[in-house]
Protein backbone atom coordinates (compact mmCIF):
# COMPACT_ATOMS: atom_id res chain seq x y z
CA UNK A 1 0.00 0.00 0.00
CA UNK A 2 1.26 3.44 -0.57
CA UNK A 3 -0.46 6.51 1.11
CA UNK A 4 -1.48 9.31 -1.43
CA UNK A 5 -1.06 13.06 -0.32
CA UNK A 6 -2.59 15.43 -2.78
CA UNK A 7 -3.99 18.61 -3.12
CA UNK A 8 -7.07 18.89 -5.97
CA UNK A 9 -7.79 22.06 -7.73
CA UNK A 10 -10.27 22.42 -10.10
CA UNK A 11 -9.47 24.97 -13.69
CA UNK A 12 -11.60 27.13 -15.15
CA UNK A 13 -12.27 27.17 -19.02
CA UNK A 14 -9.51 28.93 -19.49
CA UNK A 15 -7.11 27.14 -16.65
CA UNK A 16 -5.43 24.63 -18.80
CA UNK A 17 -3.26 27.56 -20.82
CA UNK A 18 -2.94 29.45 -18.28
CA UNK A 19 -1.71 27.27 -16.46
CA UNK A 20 1.02 25.60 -18.82
CA UNK A 21 2.18 29.31 -19.53
CA UNK A 22 2.88 30.05 -15.93
CA UNK A 23 6.69 30.59 -15.30
CA UNK A 24 6.37 27.54 -13.13
CA UNK A 25 6.22 25.54 -15.89
CA UNK A 26 7.30 26.45 -18.32
CA UNK A 27 10.63 25.26 -18.49
CA UNK A 28 10.19 21.89 -17.04
CA UNK A 29 9.69 18.47 -19.16
CA UNK A 30 6.14 17.51 -19.48
CA UNK A 31 5.29 13.97 -19.90
CA UNK A 32 1.68 13.06 -21.92
CA UNK A 33 -0.45 10.09 -21.85
CA UNK A 34 -3.78 9.17 -22.06
CA UNK A 35 -5.91 7.48 -19.55
CA UNK A 36 -9.14 5.46 -19.84
CA UNK A 37 -10.54 4.17 -16.66
CA UNK A 38 -13.74 1.75 -16.02
CA UNK A 39 -14.75 2.06 -12.47
CA UNK A 40 -16.67 -0.77 -10.61
CA UNK A 41 -19.27 -1.42 -7.74
CA UNK A 42 -22.25 -3.85 -6.84
CA UNK A 43 -25.32 -2.51 -8.01
CA UNK A 44 -26.16 -1.67 -4.55
CA UNK A 45 -22.93 0.38 -4.38
CA UNK A 46 -21.43 -1.26 -1.69
CA UNK A 47 -18.11 0.57 -2.66
CA UNK A 48 -19.37 4.12 -2.65
CA UNK A 49 -20.92 3.47 0.67
CA UNK A 50 -17.44 2.20 2.12
CA UNK A 51 -15.86 5.35 0.57
CA UNK A 52 -13.93 3.29 -1.73
CA UNK A 53 -13.65 3.26 -5.55
CA UNK A 54 -11.86 0.39 -7.70
CA UNK A 55 -10.64 1.21 -11.38
CA UNK A 56 -9.05 -1.06 -14.20
CA UNK A 57 -7.16 1.55 -16.18
CA UNK A 58 -5.46 1.27 -20.08
CA UNK A 59 -2.05 3.49 -20.25
CA UNK A 60 0.64 2.92 -22.46
CA UNK A 61 -0.64 -0.74 -23.33
CA UNK A 62 -1.10 -1.74 -20.06
CA UNK A 63 -4.28 -2.40 -17.15
CA UNK A 64 -3.57 -1.48 -14.31
CA UNK A 65 -5.93 -2.45 -11.27
CA UNK A 66 -6.62 0.34 -8.65
CA UNK A 67 -7.87 0.49 -5.02
CA UNK A 68 -8.55 3.55 -3.12
CA UNK A 69 -9.82 3.81 -0.22
CA UNK A 70 -11.89 7.08 2.20
CA UNK A 71 -9.39 9.57 2.53
CA UNK A 72 -8.85 12.46 5.26
CA UNK A 73 -8.62 15.98 4.48
CA UNK A 74 -10.61 19.18 2.96
CA UNK A 75 -9.60 22.07 0.62
CA UNK A 76 -8.51 19.98 -1.57
CA UNK A 77 -5.88 18.71 0.79
CA UNK A 78 -6.25 14.56 0.93
CA UNK A 79 -4.93 11.67 2.51
CA UNK A 80 -6.11 7.76 1.22
CA UNK A 81 -4.50 4.65 1.27
CA UNK A 82 -3.59 3.12 -2.32
CA UNK A 83 -3.15 0.12 -3.78
CA UNK A 84 -1.86 -0.65 -7.96
CA UNK A 85 -1.06 -3.52 -9.95
CA UNK A 86 -0.62 -4.78 -13.43
CA UNK A 87 -3.24 -7.14 -14.00
CA UNK A 88 -3.77 -9.53 -17.06
CA UNK A 89 -7.60 -8.67 -17.78
CA UNK A 90 -9.53 -7.95 -19.50
CA UNK A 91 -12.03 -7.94 -16.11
CA UNK A 92 -10.81 -7.93 -12.66
CA UNK A 93 -8.30 -9.35 -10.41
CA UNK A 94 -10.56 -10.66 -7.98
CA UNK A 95 -7.88 -12.69 -5.86
CA UNK A 96 -5.83 -9.52 -5.80
CA UNK A 97 -8.47 -7.68 -3.79
CA UNK A 98 -8.97 -10.63 -0.96
CA UNK A 99 -6.55 -9.38 1.43
CA UNK A 100 -7.42 -5.36 0.94
CA UNK A 101 -10.25 -3.14 2.44
CA UNK A 102 -12.63 -4.64 -0.15
CA UNK A 103 -12.85 -8.02 1.47
CA UNK A 104 -14.57 -6.35 5.01
CA UNK A 105 -17.64 -6.00 2.07
CA UNK A 106 -17.26 -10.63 2.06
CA UNK A 107 -16.82 -12.42 -1.02
CA UNK A 108 -20.38 -12.49 -2.57
CA UNK A 109 -20.16 -9.13 -2.74
CA UNK A 110 -17.06 -8.73 -4.94
CA UNK A 111 -18.57 -11.39 -7.18
CA UNK A 112 -21.17 -8.78 -7.89
CA UNK A 113 -18.57 -6.05 -9.14
CA UNK A 114 -19.94 -4.88 -12.32
CA UNK A 115 -18.54 -1.53 -15.00
CA UNK A 116 -20.47 1.73 -13.09
CA UNK A 117 -18.96 4.47 -15.01
CA UNK A 118 -15.85 5.88 -17.38
CA UNK A 119 -13.28 8.31 -17.20
CA UNK A 120 -11.17 9.43 -20.04
CA UNK A 121 -8.69 11.85 -19.95
CA UNK A 122 -5.67 13.52 -21.21
CA UNK A 123 -2.76 14.02 -18.69
CA UNK A 124 0.42 16.08 -18.59
CA UNK A 125 2.57 15.37 -15.94
CA UNK A 126 5.95 17.91 -14.64
CA UNK A 127 7.90 16.96 -11.41
CA UNK A 128 8.69 19.97 -9.95
CA UNK A 129 11.05 21.07 -7.08
CA UNK A 130 9.50 23.75 -4.46
CA UNK A 131 10.02 24.35 -1.06
CA UNK A 132 12.58 21.60 -0.35
CA UNK A 133 9.56 18.93 -2.07
CA UNK A 134 8.95 17.09 -4.61
CA UNK A 135 5.82 17.62 -6.50
CA UNK A 136 3.94 16.16 -9.19
CA UNK A 137 1.88 18.81 -11.26
CA UNK A 138 -0.63 16.59 -12.72
CA UNK A 139 -3.00 18.37 -15.49
CA UNK A 140 -6.52 16.35 -16.44
CA UNK A 141 -8.90 17.14 -19.72
CA UNK A 142 -11.15 15.11 -20.47
CA UNK A 143 -14.71 13.70 -19.31
CA UNK A 144 -16.74 11.37 -16.96
CA UNK A 145 -19.09 9.37 -18.50
CA UNK A 146 -22.59 7.36 -16.88
CA UNK A 147 -25.06 6.41 -17.92
CA UNK A 148 -25.63 8.75 -20.89
CA UNK A 149 -24.36 11.32 -18.69
CA UNK A 150 -20.91 13.51 -19.18
CA UNK A 151 -18.92 16.21 -17.60
CA UNK A 152 -16.01 17.77 -17.74
CA UNK A 153 -12.58 16.57 -16.59
CA UNK A 154 -10.57 19.86 -15.84
CA UNK A 155 -8.15 19.77 -12.90
CA UNK A 156 -5.17 19.82 -11.64
CA UNK A 157 -3.61 17.53 -9.02
CA UNK A 158 -0.81 17.99 -7.06
CA UNK A 159 0.86 15.13 -5.41
CA UNK A 160 3.69 14.90 -3.00
CA UNK A 161 6.53 12.80 -3.82
CA UNK A 162 9.22 13.89 -1.45
CA UNK A 163 8.66 16.57 1.47
CA UNK A 164 6.16 18.42 3.38
CA UNK A 165 2.35 19.02 2.59
CA UNK A 166 2.98 22.29 3.40
CA UNK A 167 4.74 23.08 0.00
CA UNK A 168 1.77 21.57 -1.69
CA UNK A 169 -0.09 24.87 -0.67
CA UNK A 170 2.52 27.10 -1.37
CA UNK A 171 2.79 25.91 -5.04
CA UNK A 172 -1.00 26.17 -5.02
CA UNK A 173 -0.67 29.88 -4.10
CA UNK A 174 2.06 30.65 -6.36
CA UNK A 175 -0.16 29.17 -9.60
CA UNK A 176 -3.15 30.42 -8.08
CA UNK A 177 -2.15 34.27 -9.00
CA UNK A 178 -2.54 33.89 -12.60
CA UNK A 179 -4.69 30.82 -13.09
CA UNK A 180 -8.14 30.51 -12.52
CA UNK A 181 -8.21 27.51 -9.90
CA UNK A 182 -10.49 26.53 -6.54
CA UNK A 183 -9.97 23.81 -4.00
CA UNK A 184 -11.90 20.74 -4.90
CA UNK A 185 -12.88 17.37 -2.86
CA UNK A 186 -14.47 15.29 -4.94
CA UNK A 187 -13.02 12.80 -6.76
CA UNK A 188 -13.37 11.39 -10.24
CA UNK A 189 -14.97 8.35 -8.76
CA UNK A 190 -17.24 10.10 -6.48
CA UNK A 191 -18.21 13.02 -9.54
CA UNK A 192 -19.10 9.82 -11.30
CA UNK A 193 -21.45 7.95 -8.71
CA UNK A 194 -23.44 11.67 -8.41
CA UNK A 195 -23.77 11.09 -12.22
CA UNK A 196 -25.62 8.12 -11.36
CA UNK A 197 -27.52 9.51 -8.00
CA UNK A 198 -27.30 12.66 -6.89
CA UNK A 199 -25.20 14.82 -4.86
CA UNK A 200 -24.79 14.93 -1.09
CA UNK A 201 -23.80 17.64 0.74
CA UNK A 202 -21.43 16.58 3.80
CA UNK A 203 -22.90 17.75 7.30
CA UNK A 204 -20.96 21.40 8.68
CA UNK A 205 -20.28 22.37 12.33
CA UNK A 206 -16.40 23.72 12.28
CA UNK A 207 -14.88 25.74 10.57
CA UNK A 208 -12.97 23.37 8.31
CA UNK A 209 -16.41 21.39 8.26
CA UNK A 210 -18.38 24.16 6.47
CA UNK A 211 -15.20 24.73 4.38
CA UNK A 212 -15.69 21.40 2.83
CA UNK A 213 -18.77 21.85 2.85
CA UNK A 214 -18.74 24.84 0.55
CA UNK A 215 -16.24 23.02 -1.55
CA UNK A 216 -18.39 20.44 -2.48
CA UNK A 217 -21.14 22.34 -3.17
CA UNK A 218 -19.02 24.39 -5.55
CA UNK A 219 -18.19 20.90 -6.88
CA UNK A 220 -21.85 19.82 -7.11
CA UNK A 221 -22.00 23.43 -9.47
CA UNK A 222 -19.56 22.74 -11.49
CA UNK A 223 -20.97 19.16 -12.77
CA UNK A 224 -24.65 20.17 -12.68
CA UNK A 225 -24.88 23.62 -13.32
CA UNK A 226 -27.69 23.81 -11.23
CA UNK A 227 -27.36 27.17 -9.11
CA UNK A 228 -28.67 25.94 -6.30
CA UNK A 229 -25.55 24.11 -5.27
CA UNK A 230 -23.51 28.17 -5.65
CA UNK A 231 -26.36 29.40 -2.88
CA UNK A 232 -25.68 26.10 -0.82
CA UNK A 233 -22.16 26.91 -0.87
CA UNK A 234 -22.21 30.77 0.14
CA UNK A 235 -24.81 29.70 2.70
CA UNK A 236 -21.77 27.52 3.89
CA UNK A 237 -19.25 29.97 3.96
CA UNK A 238 -21.57 32.38 5.65
CA UNK A 239 -21.87 29.45 8.78
CA UNK A 240 -18.32 29.50 8.49
CA UNK A 241 -17.83 33.39 9.20
CA UNK A 242 -20.19 33.32 11.51
CA UNK A 243 -18.07 29.80 13.26
CA UNK A 244 -14.52 31.74 12.86
CA UNK A 245 -12.46 34.98 14.42
CA UNK A 246 -12.15 37.81 12.45
CA UNK A 247 -9.79 37.65 9.81
CA UNK A 248 -11.12 34.05 8.64
CA UNK A 249 -14.52 35.00 9.27
CA UNK A 250 -13.96 38.26 6.77
CA UNK A 251 -12.19 36.35 4.17
CA UNK A 252 -14.64 33.63 4.36
CA UNK A 253 -18.19 36.61 3.22
CA UNK A 254 -15.52 37.84 1.19
CA UNK A 255 -15.77 34.78 -0.56
CA UNK A 256 -19.41 34.45 -0.39
CA UNK A 257 -20.16 37.59 -1.55
CA UNK A 258 -18.21 36.67 -4.88
CA UNK A 259 -20.29 33.94 -5.99
CA UNK A 260 -22.84 35.86 -6.54
CA UNK A 261 -20.83 37.33 -9.50
CA UNK A 262 -21.42 35.18 -12.59
CA UNK A 263 -17.45 35.36 -13.29
CA UNK A 264 -16.74 34.35 -10.17
CA UNK A 265 -13.84 31.75 -10.69
CA UNK A 266 -11.12 34.03 -11.03
CA UNK A 267 -7.93 34.29 -9.88
CA UNK A 268 -8.31 36.47 -7.07
CA UNK A 269 -11.28 34.35 -5.83
CA UNK A 270 -9.02 30.80 -6.39
CA UNK A 271 -6.11 32.61 -4.32
CA UNK A 272 -8.44 33.61 -1.61
CA UNK A 273 -9.76 30.39 -1.08
CA UNK A 274 -6.59 28.26 -1.09
CA UNK A 275 -5.17 30.58 1.71
CA UNK A 276 -8.68 29.80 3.34
CA UNK A 277 -8.11 26.41 3.14
CA UNK A 278 -4.49 26.21 3.87
CA UNK A 279 -5.25 28.34 7.39
CA UNK A 280 -8.15 25.69 8.32
CA UNK A 281 -6.90 21.90 9.46
CA UNK A 282 -7.55 19.44 6.67
CA UNK A 283 -8.99 16.38 8.91
CA UNK A 284 -12.68 15.88 7.07
CA UNK A 285 -13.48 11.97 6.05
CA UNK A 286 -13.43 12.64 1.76
CA UNK A 287 -15.42 10.33 -0.45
Amino acid sequence: MSCEIELKLSLGPEGPTALRRHPLLTSLPMQASHLGNTYFDTPQGDLEAARMALRLRRVDGRLLQTLKTRGEGGGGLSKRGEWEWEVPGPGLDLEGLADLPTATLGQQALERLAPRFTTDFHRETRMLDHREARIEVALDEGEILADGRRVAIREMELELKAGEPEALWSLAEALAGSVALRPADTSKAARGGALLGAWRLPEGGTPSAWLHRAVVALDALADSGDDTWRHAAADALGRLAEASGDDTGDTARELAEALYNPAWLTPAFGLTMVRLARRLPADRPLG
